[in-house]
């Protein structure tokens, strides 16, 4: 029977089908990730700066295919009264940055904590376990806990690390989470940038990562007691996936039931389409220290399959607005005003504000730019607009540009604007309103017009088209193609948004009657052909995997016991100097 070894050898070498996600994960603006499982369920939750209802959270059953189910924060007005455009100059950028969220099983509820503006920390709870339950805020804790992270101990408590002059900070919280009952400085970093702490505790000891935006490092704290003493190690400066720019940093840590590893992190420099989330698998080495799997020193673009079960909501897709409530996909440019609004076979937009200036405006809603080319579609009936009023589609950043309904006493004109910019002066203030480029004349009583935005956040494309129809067969692109602002200070990425405001008067409106998001350059009609999911797809990928027989006693260009020796990209030693050559994933196998 010597044919045997040969006959496995074969077998070993032919083509293997394996299931893989690809990164991002999902292709929206989703940064300062927060990571969390209850049972077989993964949560996140990010940041949303200015946009309302704040702090979104999201689902999923894989960690590749995600759906909003609600947001921790139901009205950032409860910080400040700029967070209403009250002042016509609002809160742009500030309001909720990297934060942390929590499951205490002891109270059966979710919370969430965050500093707000460098002043106050304020703590919201779910009202039961369901974390897509309703949120109420509980508490406002003194002082700023930086780009903080939680950590749930043993005694039930729950620990909040944090960032405060210079050094780290554990807040040990009250068991009603509506206090803190100490705090502790635990830690100097090195790097005095590194920030956006997240804690976790691992096989009995203590691990806290922070990053380091300047420098795109992503460094890691351990020490066997919650209050240390502290060791620091680089975990990774690594890019990201091509063709994704910068560094993946400010990530977070979260196991599966079958006791494998992910860590989850945002590229750094995601513009215009924002930073987007990353999935790494981490393995542990023989020290006990987690480490990243990365592909030729990157982040890569495909890994094997999580593994889990159930279903979640697209984000794509064509919406009508049939629901009493708004999908939480949806995030209002700051608080709106809900007497302003309303939904019935559509959502009724009424002008809110008298204004010449688009981000001065109240109700404008959003959704994220989606996927590397996205396309956005509205069907908006116009037929209540007033003399003066302005209504439309907006690709929505610090330098921004729209279509839209201009509606005066000649009539109805449609315009594309750009140049509507913003600048950081002591805060985010309106510099330029707006120019048109150019005007398409439509038919006196036309009452449904349909406007269309294509955008290409690619590296190198950052540009936007816009187009108008008005009978969503033939749509005709006006004016040219608009350049998309990269720079990193205005944080967000670049959003759609449909509008309604008044330059003469308050008193009339317009219905949105539908909305389509998809994925890619679409030219056809609202709700018409395939609708291409903008999650991260788990697909077939072929590689080919071969089993190495290695010697405890062979050291020549080998391995070292838990070296990495094998992994797609992978150009170094396939044997092991001790150990076996074992598979961990696609990407990655280790002596051991």
């Amino acid at each position: 029977m010597k044919f045997l070894p040969a006959f496995s050898a074969l077998l070993a070498a032919l083509p293997v089908a394996v299931r893989a996600y690809t990164n991002p994960v999902l292709y929206q603006d989703l940064s300062d990730v927060d990571l969390r499982r209850v049972n077989n369920t993964y949560y996140m939750s990010t940041s949303t700066f200015h946009y309302n209802p704040g702090a979104p959270i999201l689902r999923s059953y894989n960690l590749a295919n995600w759906e909003y189910i609600g947001h921790s924060v139901p009205n950032i007005g409860d910080f400040d009264s700029k967070y209403t455009l009250a002042d016509g100059k609002g809160g742009y950028v500030a309001g909720i940055w990297a934060s942390w969220m929590i499951f205490v099983p002891s109270n059966n509820k979710w919370y969430w904590g965050g500093c707000i503006g460098f002043a106050n920390t304020h703590i919201y709870s779910s009202s039961n376990s369901d974390p897509a339950s309703s949120w109420s805020k509980i508490a406002t804790i003194s002082g700023c806990q930086y780009d903080s992270g939680a950590l749930l101990e043993s005694d039930g408590r729950v620990y909040v690390f944090y960032k405060d002059a210079g050094a780290f900070w554990v807040a040990k919280y009250a068991a009603s989470m509506t206090s803190v009952e100490s705090k502790t400085k635990i830690y100097t970093p090195s790097d005095s940038g590194a920030e956006g702490l997240r804690p976790y505790k691992v096989n009995g000891n203590y691990f806290v990562f922070s990053a380091a935006p300047g420098s795109g490092a992503q460094y890691l704290l351990r020490a066997s007691s919650i209050y240390g003493t502290y060791t620091q190690r680089t975990f990774m400066s690594a890019g990201a996936p091509s063709p994704l720019s910068g560094n993946a940093f400010q990530g977070a840590l979260v196991d599966t039931p079958s006791g494998a590893w992910y860590w989850m992190s945002a590229s750094a420099l995601g513009w215009p389409t924002g930073r987007v989330p990353l999935l790494m698998p981490i393995t542990w080495g023989s020290d006990g220290w987690p480490q990243p799997t990365l592909s030729n020193g990157r982040i890569a673009g495909s890994y094997s399959d999580v593994g889990g079960s159930g279903s979640v909501a697209p984000v794509t897709g064509t919406d009508r607005f049939t629901s009493s409530s708004l999908a939480p996909k949806y995030e209002w440019n700051h608080v709106p005003d809900s007497s302003k609004y309303s939904l019935s076979n559509g959502l009724k937009l009424s002008t809110a504000t008298v204004t010449s200036n688009l981000f001065a405006a109240r109700n404008t809603i959003t959704q994220r730019h989606l996927g590397s080319v996205s396309t956005s579609t509205i069907q908006l009936s116009i037929g209540s607009m007033a003399n003066g009023d302005r209504a439309g589609l907006v690709y929505l950043r610090d330098k921004s540009a729209y279509i839209g309904v201009w509606k005066s006493s000649s009539g109805l004109v449609i315009n594309y604007v750009n140049n509507l910019v913003m600048a950081n002066n002591n805060g985010w203030t309106t510099t330029a309103t707006g120019s048109t480029v150019a005007t398409a004349n439509i038919a006196s009583g036309t009452t449904v017009v349909y406007l269309r935005i294509v955008a290409d956040g690619t590296v190198g494309g950052n540009s936007a088209k816009f187009y108008y129809s008005t009978n969503d067969s033939s749509y005709t692109q006006l004016g040219g193609s608009f350049a998309a602002n990269t720079d990193w200070p205005f944080f967000p990425g670049y959003r759609y948004g449909v509008f309604n405001f008044a330059t003469s008067a308050l008193g009339g409106s317009v219905t949105l009657n539908a909305w389509d998001l998809r994925t890619g350059s679409y030219t056809g009609a609202i709700g018409g052909g395939t609708v291409t999911s903008s999650q991260s797809t788990t697909t077939t990928i072929t590689t080919t995997t071969t089993t190495v027989t290695t010697s405890s006693t062979n050291t020549g260009t080998c391995a070292a016991l838990y070296g990495q020796c094998g992994g797609i990209g992978f150009t170094g030693p396939t044997c092991c100097a001790q150990g076996k050559c074992t598979y961990s994933n696609d990407w990655y196998s280790q002596c051991l």
